[in-house]
């Protein structure tokens, strides 16, 4: 056994963490997969290995697109796989054994430091150690207390086995997974408030991020006289960047205007939503959108939630950090500054470096999958654009993938969890580092 320990010691002493943080989300789709595979997780022999595997990339991932039913075609049992998945997925790689770790030693070592610094991409007033034991205490409340109030309104909506349903979205929710047991998500309950509003919150609460958790907690128990930078950017970013889509989806969507207003304003509240935190629940039909609404859509769900949240996409920090950059060379400036503040240089090589990747990964991701499908561009390129994302909206196409589109389709949620830009330094990072020894000019 010491064997054993030192030599598992020794192989994480030697990668680099971006690396191990992939081979670590891999493990568990690969466990998802057997579990899932075996026939007493499914009722039906209509589950395929190809499915299983989808599911399990899709749940790790918390995307939430699924080739087959989760509530039906799964029993109880799956449906408790997808659920722990989609929980170890959302709190993120080592996270849960690194609070075992701190429970027991109070000390956490510094390979899991720098993977858990890898995770989560803290800000440097953040310790990891008080980090992690704030990240799992807050999801543990906020998942508790989402299960009660949806257990008392999936009861008084007169839903089946409402302890299990309210439990399984509130996760699902919280980790913005997108997973439902209901084959057309909610759209039953399109008109319900209560279940509006408590999957709302919980999306929310999940897609801003711990940062954001830990920092406002911090400054209501007076260790810190401000919130940092990144807390107040998430924020502001989020709800303007909510507020202007659902002005436009509210505006422009004509399928949703015989509703009563309050219907109307309800649905594209959730809608707008679900896309911006990368939930992927939906209470409206995809697939009769408009193309100006699923325009609106792919933009939220390439944007996404924020760093160190359960979320996925471009992230709301790269996507102001751009911003930053663009009006910083209108002005001639040769640094990037938010509200007086200079952002450091790596972290705006980093957001640039994170626009290329997911650019090139969604480009070439929509170019096979024209090479495959006959479907209608749009809607390869919204699935696409969902599956990178880790969002979970369809148009509907999902199930009628191509084998080969469905296999493209998982290595891309692969690569939506691990984010473009950390999937390119696992596959490319180079084991000692090489120094420019020329440079030269080059026009832009």
């Amino acid at each position: 056994m010491k064997r054993i320990i030192a030599g598992y010691t020794r192989f994480l002493l030697e990668h680099h963490p971006v690396r191990l943080v992939a081979l670590g989300y891999l493990t568990y789709v690969v466990i998802g997969w057997i579990l899932l595979s075996f026939p007493f997780t499914h009722n039906r022999d209509s589950v395929t290995p190809l499915d299983a595997l989808f599911t399990a990339c899709s749940a790790v991932s918390t995307t939430g697109l699924v080739t087959v039913s989760t509530g039906n075609d799964y029993n109880i049992l799956g449906q408790i796989v997808i659920l722990v998945l989609i929980q170890l997925g959302g709190i993120g790689y080592m996270t849960f054994g690194s609070f075992v770790i701190l429970s027991r030693t109070g000390i956490l070592p510094a390979h899991c430091q720098k993977i858990g610094h890898t995770v989560f991409s803290l800000p440097q007033e953040f310790r990891i150690e008080k980090f992690i034991r704030s990240v799992m205490v807050f999801t543990f409340i906020t998942e508790t207390i989402g299960a009660l109030a949806l257990f008392l309104a999936f009861r008084k909506a007169g839903l089946a086995a409402p302890l299990w349903s309210a439990t399984f979205h509130s996760v699902s929710a919280f980790c913005t997974a997108g997973f439902s047991l209901y084959d057309t998500s909610f759209e039953s309950l399109r008109d319900n408030l209560a279940v509006n509003a408590i999957l709302c919150a919980l999306s929310y609460l999940g897609a801003m991020g711990f940062i954001v958790f830990v920092d406002a907690w911090r400054r209501l128990t007076g260790k810190t006289k401000a919130m940092t930078l990144t807390s107040r950017i998430i924020i502001i970013t989020t709800t303007w960047i909510s507020a202007i889509a659902l002005a436009l989806f509210f505006i422009g969507e004509p399928s949703i205007r015989s509703l009563p207003l309050h219907q109307r304003l309800l649905a594209s509240v959730f809608q707008v939503m679900a896309s911006i935190t990368t939930v992927g629940f939906n209470t409206i039909p995809i697939g009769r959108l408009t193309q100006a609404s699923l325009f609106v859509l792919l933009m939220l769900m390439i944007i996404g939630a924020s760093p160190a949240g359960t979320g996925g996409g471009l992230k709301t920090t790269t996507f102001t950090a751009i911003l930053g950059v663009m009006k910083s060379a209108l002005q001639g400036r040769k640094k990037v500054v938010f509200w007086g503040r200079t952002i450091p240089e790596d972290r705006v090589w980093a957001a640039m470096a994170s626009l290329g990747f997911y650019t090139t990964v969604l480009v070439a991701g929509c170019y096979l999958l024209s090479l495959v499908e006959s479907f209608p561009f749009e809607s390869l390129f919204f699935e696409c654009a969902s599956a990178l994302g880790t969002v979970g909206l369809s148009t509907g196409i999902t199930s009628q993938l191509a084998p080969v589109s469905k296999l493209l389709i998982t290595l891309i949620m692969f690569v939506g969890r691990l984010g473009p830009l950390g999937f390119g330094l696992a596959l490319s990072l180079p084991q000692r580092s090489i120094e420019d020894k020329t440079s030269e000019d080059l026009a832009i």
